[in-house]
């Protein structure tokens, strides 16, 4: 029977910019996990070169100054942070900041913006929180160990997306945006997280500071201030202060992103007749300067309004996501991961992998994030309360389950806020790279037969 659903051109319009904005995420993030996965292998060699490796160590404890008289903006309690800090506490914050105006981005017109579509990844990726801890609590139970519970509960978008991006355009459209928003939501559950179970003894005076800077950037960017100058520079007094207060300063980065206005000064149809009229202007101007290098004072200033218009057309959430993505991607989470990814294997006992925390990290990622996104999305599906996405089935569905148990980045960073205790953290973080690499593995021969060998018919070439 033919359909009678016929669109409207708000509605395609609509979805030409989630699609668009969707596969834009998806190839940042995939380019971004391939290096990332290079960076993660070097980190693990290095660390365990004897002749290399006492330098590679002693080199994250340089501490960091940025100084201004007898005040140091990297310090903490009147101590200069180190440089392992310095990456985990302050470039970190520049990741969340990234990872709030991507949550803004999408709850305002991607794919957390229509409920129904989002609601399939959102109940996912609250079984993929939920199951895991309880898989971690339960192999914890009564050890020094139990605070580490949050560790496994994090799906590392780059790496899952750069494992997708290996078997190219046999992976559905649908199942890479369905990955990609339940880590997008998954982000979200470790910033509630960290903001609520990592903070520690408040100084209330630093944080009512705090909190009126940030009334102060939400009245700007309800008053739609487009300088981003405005936004990083109190943004950066609210990290600090949040630093010295007790609220860890990455959440700085999630709540100032919030702040940034989503809305441009000019809207598309404004700023094309704003162009037509500058060009009209620049066609009929008197003289002719097709030979000329330097424009004459009419044309260069008809030439800036067009420039002025063109920065006004993007809203500074996308024009700051847009320009901290490559960043992002390609200098501070690989140099996260290299800082934090060494793990001194040598004077390790072999079965520590298989016991303690390293065991409760490894299950959580590897049977309990399968086990809660995929329960739960099957439940929700068996339900009718939302579809299945298109074009997949139920082996590829187990299959992209299985990815989210890669957790590396964000597990990394919970797992430094769980443990003091460097043999704990060690083991950790042992636990978090081979449960990781198992998910990662698994997942990938497990979609390279679950997927059909043809290109999926709605990714179309670029």
């Amino acid at each position: 029977m033919a359909s009678n659903y016929n669109p409207t051109n708000d509605q395609l319009q609509r979805g030409f910019r989630v699609f668009y904005a969707a596969r834009r995420t998806i190839q940042r993030y995939a380019q971004g996990g391939n290096l990332l996965i290079i960076i993660t292998v070097l980190a693990m060699v290095v660390a365990n070169i004897p002749a290399i490796n006492p330098y590679y160590f002693d080199f994250w404890t340089k501490e960091v100054h940025l100084q201004i008289g007898d005040f140091n903006l990297f310090s903490h309690n009147g101590e200069p942070i180190n440089l392992l800090q310095f990456i985990n506490d302050a470039l970190m914050a520049i990741f969340f900041f990234t990872i709030g105006l991507e949550i803004k981005r999408e709850v305002l017109v991607g794919e957390l913006s229509s409920f129904r579509q989002a609601l399939l990844p959102i109940i996912a990726a609250c079984g993929g929180m939920i199951v895991p801890v309880i898989v971690y609590s339960f192999l914890s139970q009564g050890t020094d160990y139990t605070h580490g519970s949050a560790i496994p509960m994090a799906t590392d978008i780059a790496f899952s997306l750069g494992v997708l991006s290996m078997l190219g355009k046999r992976v559905p459209i649908s199942l890479k945006i369905f990955l990609t928003t339940l880590a997008v939501v998954d982000d979200l559950g470790g910033i509630i997280v960290i903001a609520v179970f990592y903070t520690s003894h408040i100084n209330l005076t630093l944080l009512l500071i705090a909190l009126g800077i940030v009334v102060v950037l939400a009245l700007g960017g309800t008053m739609q201030i487009q300088s981003k100058a405005f936004y990083f520079g109190l943004g950066g007094i609210v990290w600090y202060l949040f630093l010295n207060s007790g609220i860890h300063p990455t959440i700085a980065g999630v709540i100032v992103a919030f702040c940034v206005p989503a809305k441009p000064v000019f809207a598309p149809d404004k700023y094309i007749q704003m162009m037509r009229n500058a060009m009209k202007h620049l066609r009929t101007a008197d003289d002719d300067c097709s030979s000329r290098t330097i424009l004459n004072k009419e044309r260069l200033n008809w030439l800036k309004q067009i420039e002025s218009a063109s920065d006004k057309v993007i809203s500074p959430l996308q024009d700051l996501e847009d320009t901290l993505h490559p960043m992002v991607n390609y200098f501070i989470i690989p140099l996260f991961a290299f800082a934090n990814a060494g793990i001194f294997l040598l004077d390790l006992d072999p079965l520590t992998a298989v016991q303690g925390v390293s065991l409760a990290v490894i299950a959580g990622l590897v049977i309990g994030k399968f086990v809660g996104i995929f329960l739960f999305s099957w439940l929700t599906i068996i339900l009718r309360i939302a579809p299945k996405p298109a074009q997949s089935n139920w082996n590829m569905m187990g299959a992209i389950s299985m990815l989210g148990g890669i957790g590396f980045t964000v597990s990394l960073f919970i797992a430094t806020l769980s443990f003091n205790n460097a043999d704990l953290l060690n083991q950790a973080k042992l636990g978090i790279v081979i449960g990781s690499v198992v998910a990662g593995l698994i997942a990938f021969l497990w979609l390279t037969l679950a997927l059909p060998k043809a290109p999926a018919e709605d990714d179309p070439d670029e």
